[in-house]
This record gives structure tokens, sequence and C-alpha cells, in this order.
């Protein structure tokens, strides 16, 4: 088994302190500093900041914590291969997804995974595309949806395009009554996430020249519809987003189509982690199944 140190200060970093370290490993937060110390005496200097909210990161934790992180993928990777050739379909695997998949891809995926392999077990981390991509980069998540460009280096496999809509009040109907043009956009503010703003809905309210003052933000989708409802302004949402909102707004395509291109990304050690490798098979087929020919990946 792996210094149990490592797991104890991978711990640490996810969980943000001590004490909620000690309860996630079932042991005592003094357990806890003093392995964390031990581990900073071997290596002879700080991982660790300590302050009144927690704990982060020192420049030198930064650098070994995806080396520790990989060792202890590495050694869960070699218990799930004991555990199938003894015949135990077990281990675990971490999902890292945005919100729309967590409400429209998930529930059916993790049932599916399930009938399948039950002892497997799955935790699910929910965030911002960057986020996702970052841990996933660093080893603190197996497996993680995302959408293109990804620059870090990980493995990444295209899953579908994603078109990008507009969302008006119920009263509104563009010039044309079928899409959003130019003469729509004019005099409008739109409402959407801050995240949003910096990858693909950008491209969209570029195209139309929309400027930074006709922007409003909001902290999520249902938000966004609940303020296009009330007469705010325009929302600008992908259709995996809108699958499951119902409400008194319109939803009509841009007259120039605009898309998001979702992928998956994997952290190449854990690739090859049996559970992942099972995981990874379910969600090319439940998407295959679900979006046919639409469907980018293998």
């Amino acid at each position: 088994m792996t210094n149990f140190s490592y797991r104890v200060f991978s711990t640490v970093v996810s969980k943000g302190t001590f004490v909620r370290a000690s309860q996630s490993l079932n042991v005592t937060p003094s357990a806890v500093s003093h392995s964390v110390n031990q581990l900073e005496k071997d290596f002879g200097f700080p991982l660790l900041i300590r302050n009144r909210t927690g704990v982060e990161l020192t420049e030198d934790g930064k650098a070994l914590l995806p080396v520790i992180q990989s060792i202890l993928n590495l050694e869960d990777q070699l218990q799930q291969l004991v555990g199938n050739i003894n015949g135990n379909n077990q281990g675990k695997v971490r999902i890292g997804a945005f919100s729309s998949v967590s409400t429209n891809w998930l529930p059916g995926i993790i049932r599916k995974f399930k009938e399948q392999f039950p002892q497997i077990a799955i935790t699910v981390i929910q965030g911002s595309f960057n986020q996702i991509v970052d841990r996933v980069k660093q080893g603190q998540i197996d497996i993680g949806f995302a959408s293109l460009p990804v620059v870090e280096e990980v493995f990444v496999e295209p899953l579908i395009r994603d078109q990008i809509y507009c969302v008006t009040p119920k009263n509104f109907i563009p010039s044309n009554h079928v899409s959003i043009t130019d003469a729509d956009v004019a005099q409008q503010t739109f409402i959407l996430q801050q995240i949003d703003y910096d990858r693909d809905t950008k491209r969209a309210l570029d195209r139309y020249h929309v400027s930074q003052n006709s922007l409003n933000y909001s902290i999520d989708d249902p938000s966004i519809l609940a303020m296009v409802e009330s007469g705010l302004g325009l929302g600008v949402l992908p259709q995996l987003a809108l699958k499951r909102m119902q409400g008194e707004f319109n939803v009509y395509p841009f007259e120039e189509a605009f898309y998001r291109t979702l992928c998956l990304v994997i952290n190449p050690t854990t690739l090859k982690s049996p559970a992942v490798v099972k995981m990874k098979k379910v969600i090319e087929q439940y998407l295959s199944e679900f979006y046919s020919t639409k469907y980018l990946g293998q």
C-alpha cells in the first residue's frame, strides 16, 4: 500500500480543512496534522499554508500534487485489477460534470452503469468546464464532461455539437418570425452566466456586436430563464441546458447557427483504470443510442 500520508495530503487538499479531511478518512484531526507534518519533514519543505479558513497549497505543494495523486490513482487501479482477476467488479469512479449534464445525462448513464456494475462506487463532482478539466489534470476527477477547446494534457473525446439558442420573453417575436437576426439584437440586454461569456456564447454575441454594456450576469441557467420571463432581457443558452426547462419564454435559433462541442476528458493515468474503462464505454453507448448519427464519439 502507498504511504498513507499521500492519501491524507490529497484528502486535505480536496476537502480544504484538516477537520473535514479527518472526517472523510475516519481519523482524528491531530492524526491528519501529524501525517502532513511528517510528510513535509520527509520532503524538506512545506506543502500547505494553514490559515483560519483552512489550507491552501504552497507552490511546491502545487508541483507535487499531480504526482502524488497519480500514485494514488495507480494504486486504486492496481486494486481494481486485482479485484477483477479475483472475479469482483469493484472499484470507484469520480465523475466531473456541469449542471446540464448532471440533469440530463447522468441519471440515465449512472442507472445503466449500476445495472451492469453494482459494486463500483460512483461520485459526482459538479463544477465549471475549467474546474473540471483542471481537476481531471490533477487526478482528482477520473472522467469529466467539458467543452472544446481543451488545452490541458488530458485525453479528450468529442461527444456532441450542442446548438446555442436565444431565449426571449413570451411576447418577443423575431422580425422574420423564425430566427434571431441583427435587427432583433439591436438595443437588447442579454442575460448569461459570467463563465459562458468567455467561451462559446461569446462567439455568438460578438457576431451580433453585443457590447459588454449590454450584458447582465446571472448565477445559473434557471435564474437566466426567470429573468427572461420577467422581461429583463434575452438569454443565451445551449440546447442541453434547455432540455428540461419549461416556462413563459420562447426559444429561437440565431440566424447564423452557433454550437459548442461537448467532450469527455480523462486523466491519462486513470484512462486504463478498469472502472473508468467501463464507465467510458457506458457513456459512449448511452450517448450513441440517444443522439444516433449526431454522436461524435467512438
